[in-house]
């Protein structure tokens, strides 16, 4: 069992010091919008991934005047209690320590304490293009093997220097072509690594999508969801080597892994071309559910999961389902944010677990 028992925040987001203790498996944030509901479901966020999941830039998460934020947060394991704080300094180094130890690494971090967090702005995964959907894999997979995110990480950055080169050769910059041999020899190591994780991946999780897509939905529309990737039609350095022409005149690496997708189709249609709304939000969640679930499988027990503002966003009945489905017995720690304390009392209530309410 993974719970957070409390956090403390320091100059983060509109929060100047305050600290909160949670003791119950369920909790249940309320407010008016603006007052930080969202901020502190980030911050939580921030102690698992060593990031906010709404900024990709530090220096927007510090309180307004201030510079540098401070997060600790003390969570509870079956094995262990785990101190984790995250510093944003003056200079504008980040620090984060795990039981008062530095991480030189902070990817080293990433899956310690696993999380899987629901917003309104992940509508985004199914209407905008192939890099969120891979920005979801993606956040799946490094939580669950380390060696993941160090091939993903290996692989931007070969990816980045080899679009590099492109542009210098076709603005005659650099007149190495034979540099891209190099690249793409160096790309096919993290790349096939990437590649077989995602295949293996997507076999086991595109089906649980599609079943926790029908619980939620209450019917059986025809949803399929297909791994798409280039290597699905051949060998790395082929694909490399058939498309550098166009590479070069477009002057980026048009194959690799890079460019994977799911597919995602209703009755055999492109599903944002057809889906209603309430069949759109039915997916998020069953996507959201499914990696909550895979990541319990993997670490043995099951993560925290931050719902925000999802009462507004899913009907009654398929709310209750979705709570009743991370609220069972023996599951994680749910956090979730709503403006109206009546409604989150009413659909807690419903359900036979443990929880506690807390104003802001």
């Amino acid at each position: 069992m993974l719970s957070l028992r409390n956090i403390t925040l320091t100059q983060y987001k509109n929060y100047l010091q305050k600290s909160f203790s949670f003791d119950k498996p369920v909790i249940g944030i309320y407010g008016n919008n603006g007052v930080g509901k969202t901020n502190l479901l980030d911050a939580i966020y921030y102690l698992s991934f060593t990031r906010s999941y709404f900024f990709k830039s530090d220096l927007q998460n510090v309180h307004h005047g201030m510079s540098g934020f401070r997060i600790e947060g003390n969570f509870e394991t079956d094995e262990t209690d785990q101190n984790v704080i995250c510093i944003l300094r003056e200079t504008g180094k980040k620090e984060v320590l795990l039981n008062d130890e530095i991480y030189q690494r902070l990817s080293l971090h990433i899956g310690k304490l696993p999380c899987v967090i629901i917003t309104p702005d992940d509508a985004r995964i199914l209407t905008e293009g192939s890099d969120e959907r891979r920005r979801y894999t993606d956040a799946l997979l490094c939580q669950m093997d380390p060696l993941y995110l160090q091939n993903l990480i290996e692989y931007n950055r070969l990816l980045q220097q080899r679009n590099q080169l492109l542009r210098s050769l076709a603005e005659r910059i650099s007149t190495e072509r034979s540099l891209l041999d190099v690249y793409d020899a160096q790309l096919q190591r993290p790349g096939t690594y990437i590649f077989v994780k995602r295949q293996l991946f997507f076999q086991e999780i595109l089906p649980s999508i599609e079943g926790i897509y029908k619980y939620i939905s209450g019917s059986d529309d025809a949803l399929q969801l297909t791994y798409q990737s280039d290597l699905l039609s051949g060998p790395y350095a082929e694909l490399l080597f058939n498309s550098r022409e166009k590479d070069l005149i477009l002057q980026r690496t048009n194959s690799g892994i890079h460019r994977d997708d799911i597919d995602i189709r209703l009755a055999n249609q492109p599903f944002k071309n057809i889906a209603s709304q309430g069949q759109r939000k039915s997916l998020l969640f069953a996507m959201k559910l499914a990696e909550y679930e895979l990541l319990k499988k993997t670490k043995g027990f099951a993560p925290i999961i931050l719902l925000d503002d999802v009462f507004e966003k899913l009907d009654a009945q398929r709310m209750h389902k979705l709570l009743e489905r991370v609220c069972a017995p023996g599951n994680g720690q749910l956090f979730i944010t709503d403006t109206h304390e009546n409604r989150m009392r009413e659909h807690l209530d419903k359900l036979s677990t443990d929880y506690a309410l807390i104003g802001l």
